[in-house]
């Protein structure tokens, strides 16, 4: 039996551009397919993992469904031909930009509270 793993953009150059890697055997737990990963696709390590060892902050991975940093993290078990998706987290975008825009700057700010025009 095999696992899969579903690889996002970001990390296909590290998986000779494919959305998919199959690993071979039948690992227990999440950290077991992590490391058959590394033996085929080694450069998703450091993008994954810390340097202790750990998930990266900003990369989310499931089980099937399941986020694993609510079954387990690293000990979470892995099902024989599970699916395993990695999905780097994403933040910021349009609605802070929007936001930002919307305030008035330091100086205008300044200004206003002393009853100053900007004009």
């Amino acid at each position: 039996m095999s696992v899969t793993f579903h690889i996002p953009g970001p990390l296909r150059s590290f998986a000779n551009g494919r959305s998919q890697v199959e690993v071979a055997g039948t690992p227990a737990t999440l950290s077991e397919a992590l490391q058959s990963l590394w033996v085929v696709c080694p450069g998703i390590r450091d993008r994954v993992v810390t340097e202790q060892g750990l998930i990266r902050q900003h990369i989310n991975i499931f089980v099937g469904k399941e986020d694993v940093r609510y079954t387990g993290g690293l000990a979470t078990p892995v099902a024989p031909g599970a699916e395993i998706t990695i999905v780097p987290s994403v933040s910021g975008g349009k609605g802070d930009a929007v936001a930002r825009a919307s305030r008035p700057r330091s100086r205008e700010r300044r200004a206003l509270a002393r009853g100053q025009s900007l004009s």
